[in-house]
């Protein structure tokens, strides 16, 4: 197995995450059950799953001078991240993400508020070196919690030198069409394809139909995570599924979307065909869901292949066509 070598450029964020029955509504308070921290951030997230799943990750992002920046930049390092090019400013604080989990009738989903700081002071500028050193990556992976002109520097980089870049949409913002025709993946879950495409997608025929729409634009693979559905992917050669892992409890869905997505680049990057990478990501997302926190709920390799065993497959059979 090749072991890839994946460029990150993304946001770091301390989660500050409430556990309650319900949501409060607005004027209301709700008594939680439990408060903890974690670190998170999609960036981080994704840097840190490729990275437990073998792959040789830098990261390009930027923290506080804060204590909530000390401990990102020492979590992502000891998952084997160079964090070398992770800034630190004075302008603004650690980024913090309040999410909200619901945990009732057995079922646990998520709400969650992202207060930038440091993330936005990431400038074109600190990707610069991208214009002469992003040959050496197999992929770029991008999401849309850093300024948006920061990611089409990336990816105007890495198109003019011919390397993959994967862009995990998320939180939702409107896409330059110029951005979108340059991208190999785009990876939307339901509801950001729905936001990209005017296309609700409830079934197999809408994801279907927005991921065409999203080839239309000139991506050359639609990725879409479908929740408790699984996963959809698109290309010229066709429309497949991959189903998730139904059996397995839910505690913590936020970092679920980071897992797949690190998993599927790291997959296709060690050279597994696409739908393999689709069965490896979503085991991983699997192990994911039923752990607490974002980044310290994101599976090893050996976690991932210990499951994969469990239900029959073998890891070598990921590689077959």
């Amino acid at each position: 197995m090749k072991q890839p070598r994946i460029l990150v450029v993304g946001s770091l964020v301390t989660d500050l995450i409430v556990s309650a029955p319900r949501f409060p509504e607005s004027g209301e308070t709700v008594i939680g059950t439990d408060f903890r921290t974690a670190p998170g951030g999609k960036g981080a997230n994704q840097a840190v799953q490729a990275a437990r799943l073998g792959a040789a990750v830098d990261m390009v992002g930027k923290v506080g001078n804060d204590s909530f920046g000390d401990a990102l930049l020492q979590t992502v390092a000891e998952a084997g991240v160079d964090v070398s090019r992770i800034g630190r400013t004075p302008d603004a604080p650690t980024a913090v993400g309040n999410v909200q989990l619901q945990t009732a009738g057995g079922k646990t989903a998520n709400r969650i508020l992202i207060v930038p700081g440091a993330n936005y002071c990431l400038t074109p500028a600190d990707v610069a070196f991208l214009e002469t050193d992003v040959r050496a990556y197999d992929i770029v992976m991008l999401q849309l919690e850093i300024p948006m002109e920061v990611n089409a520097a990336v990816v105007q980089a890495a198109h003019h030198n011919g390397v993959p870049v994967m862009l995990n949409p998320a939180p939702y913002a409107p896409l330059d069409p110029a951005l979108v025709s340059k991208l190999t993946y785009l990876s939307p879950n339901e509801h950001e394809a729905a936001d990209l495409t005017g296309i609700p997608v409830q079934n197999e025929a809408d994801a279907r139909t927005a991921a065409e729409a999203l080839l239309a634009r000139g991506v050359r693979g639609a990725l879409l995570t479908l929740g408790s559905r699984g996963a959809a992917f698109a290309d010229r050669e066709g429309f497949r599924q991959s189903p998730c892992l139904d059996d397995i409890p839910v505690q913590d869905p936020t970092a679920a979307g980071d897992s797949f997505v690190a998993a599927f680049c790291t997959g296709v990057c060690s050279g597994m065909p696409i739908h393999r990478a689709m069965t490896f990501a979503n085991f991983t997302a699997s192990l994911t869901v039923s752990r607490m926190g974002a980044q310290p709920s994101l599976p090893t390799r050996a976690e991932v292949e210990t499951l994969l065993r469990q239900r029959g497959i073998e890891p070598a059979q990921l590689f077959e066509a």
